[in-house]
Formats: C-alpha cells, structure tokens, sequence
C-alpha cells in the first residue's frame, strides 16, 4: 500500500530524495526536458492533474469569497444595477452560466503558468 503511494530515491548531489514511483511520482512535475520524451504518460498525468486541482480550487474560491452568482446577483441588487430587459432570474441564470466557467478558466491559466515555470526550473530551483 505505501508503495502505491511513492517511492523514493536519494540524490547524490544536494543530498534530496526524488519520487520514482507511485502516486508521488506522477504528481511531481518532470525534472528534466528529456523526461517529457522518455515518460509523456508521467507529463500527461502531471498537467492533467495540475490544470484540473487548479480549476477546481478556483470554482471552490467563487463559492467560498462571495464571488457566487448570487453573492455577484445580491450585489447588483444592493447597488441598484440590473440589466435592461432581464428579470432577476434570467440575471441570476445567465451569472450562473458565465461565471463558473470564468473562474475555471483562470484557475486553468494560473495553472499553465505554473506548469511552465515547473519546466524552466523556477519553482523549487533553488
């Protein structure tokens, strides 16, 4: 069971361990541009898994910060703003529709960048 989980070596040099195998192993991202030619299946996962926790923690964000179709509903209401032609139900079902694929969007830009700076070395270098 723990080996489902990670395995992991030490490296010679700086004396740290890596994963190598295991869950661990395919949630850390490639150390080296050959490993994204040698394991694209280890690169796959590991974007994969990345784009989504971050799309997920943005639309968990919206509900949390009061950023919520209705939160954003009760706030136009409060400030006296609607929008010409729509009754407060289409209002509140056109937010519902927009604004939860926003915050998955930029939660999945903010994970791009992250991703990208994984693979230049930016993170965790040092």
């Amino acid at each position: 069971m723990i080996k489902l989980l990670g395995q992991w070596q030490d490296l010679e040099m700086g004396g740290s361990s890596v994963p190598v195998g295991g869950l661990a192993y395919y949630i850390s991202p490639p150390r080296e541009f050959t490993e994204i030619y040698s394991d694209p299946f280890h690169t796959l996962f590991y974007i994969g898994f990345v784009l989504a926790t971050c799309a997920l923690f943005s639309k968990t964000w919206i509900e949390v910060s009061g950023s919520s179709p209705k939160d954003v509903l009760k706030q136009l209401k409060d400030q006296d703003m609607m929008l010409p032609g729509h009754r407060e139900s289409s209002l509140l079902q056109q937010l519902k529709k927009y604004i939860p694929v926003a915050a998955t969007f930029g939660g999945m830009c903010i994970g791009s960048l992250t991703i990208m700076a994984d693979f230049l070395g930016a993170i965790g270098s040092g």
